[in-house]
C-alpha cells in the first residue's frame, strides 16, 4: 500500500511539471505579454480584414495612429507602432510591468524614455515611439518585427510580428482608408455628459490630431470640416473610438450615422452631414 502510494504521489508530480514545462512553451511561442482579455468585445474594425478590442484598447489605438499621422509618418509607422502596443501592453496603459516598463509601449524610465507620469501619457508615449523609430534607418523596409525590435530591444523580437495584420486593419480604418469601418457599442452610463463632455472630446481631438479652430464651447458637442473624405473618416472613426470615454451619443459624415443605441454605422435617409462636416453628439445630462 505505501509503495501504491507513493507511486501515485510521484505519478502526479510528474503530471503537473509536464503541464508547468507546457504552458511554459505556449508563453514562449507566442510572447510575454498574453494581455489581450479574453472577454466580450465592445468595438469592432472592418477593413480588409476584422478585428475586436474593448473600449479602452479602441481608444488607444486611435490615439497612437492619430499622433502618427500628426507627425506626418507613414501608415507602415503606424502598423509598426500598432504592432508593438498590441504586444507590450495589449493596448493597454498599464501602470507597471517587466522591472521599471509602464505604459502602452512599456517603456523604461531607466532607459530615457521619460518619467514614469510622462509614459503613463498615451500621446508622450506613442510620440516618443514614433521619434524612435524615425531614427532607424531603413525602417521602412524592415519586417514589422524587426523594425519594432530596433526600438523596443525586446526578449522576444520575433515576437511583434503576429500582431502586423491586426495592426494593419486597424491602420487602414483609423487613418481614413475606409468608411465606416469603426463601430464600437457604448454602455448605458457615459463617463461623462453634456457640457464637460464636449469640452474634453473638443480637447483631446485637437492634442491627437492637431486640429485647429474647432470650437471647444458648444455643450452638445463639436463639428469639424475636414481636408476631404480620407480626412473625415479618420476624424469619424477617432470619434466613435473614444465614445465609451467621452459620452459620445452620435457621430455623423456624409450619409453615414453611427449611434451609440445601435453601436453601428448606417444611412440616415439620403441626408449628408451639414457642409460636409463630421458632426458629433454627445449625451445630455440626467
Amino acid at each position: 500500500m505505501w509503495v501504491r502510494t507513493r507511486a501515485t504521489v510521484a505519478g502526479g508530480v510528474v503530471l503537473i511539471l509536464v503541464a508547468v514545462i507546457a504552458i511554459w512553451l505556449v508563453v514562449r511561442q507566442v510572447g510575454d505579454n498574453l494581455t489581450l482579455p479574453l472577454v466580450a468585445r465592445k468595438c469592432t474594425v472592418q477593413a480588409d480584414g476584422r478585428v475586436a478590442l474593448d473600449a479602452d484598447q479602441m481608444a488607444n489605438a486611435a490615439t497612437i495612429a492619430a499622433i502618427g499621422a500628426k507627425r506626418g509618418m507613414p501608415e507602415r509607422a503606424v502598423v509598426v507602432a500598432l504592432a508593438t502596443a498590441y504586444q507590450e501592453s495589449g493596448l493597454r496603459n498599464l501602470a507597471d510591468g517587466d522591472r521599471d516598463s509602464v505604459g502602452l509601449f512599456q517603456q523604461r524610465p531607466s532607459q530615457g524614455w521619460g518619467t514614469p507620469a510622462q509614459i503613463r501619457d498615451p500621446r508622450y508615449a506613442a510620440n516618443r515611439f514614433y521619434a524612435a523609430l524615425k531614427k532607424v534607418r531603413g525602417w521602412e523596409k524592415m519586417r514589422v518585427t524587426d523594425a519594432a525590435q530596433r526600438v523596443q530591444r525586446s526578449a522576444f523580437p520575433e515576437a511583434y510580428q503576429k500582431w502586423a495584420d491586426d495592426s494593419e486593419v486597424l491602420s487602414r480604418a483609423l487613418l481614413g482608408d475606409a468608411s465606416g469601418a469603426v463601430a464600437c457599442t457604448v454602455g448605458r452610463t457615459p463617463v461623462m455628459y453634456g457640457a464637460a463632455a464636449a469640452a474634453q472630446l473638443t480637447r483631446n481631438l485637437v492634442l491627437d490630431w492637431g486640429l485647429k479652430g474647432t470650437d471647444p464651447t458648444d455643450p452638445t458637442g463639436l463639428a469639424v470640416t475636414p481636408g476631404d473624405q480620407r480626412d473625415g473618416w479618420r476624424y469619424a472613426h477617432w470619434l466613435v473610438s473614444h465614445a465609451q470615454d467621452h459620452g459620445v451619443k452620435r457621430v455623423r459624415f456624409g450619409d453615414l450615422e453611427w449611434t451609440a443605441r445601435n453601436g453601428s454605422w448606417g444611412r440616415v435617409d439620403g441626408q449628408q452631414s451639414p457642409a460636409g462636416q463630421v458632426v458629433a453628439e454627445v449625451f445630455n445630462e440626467g
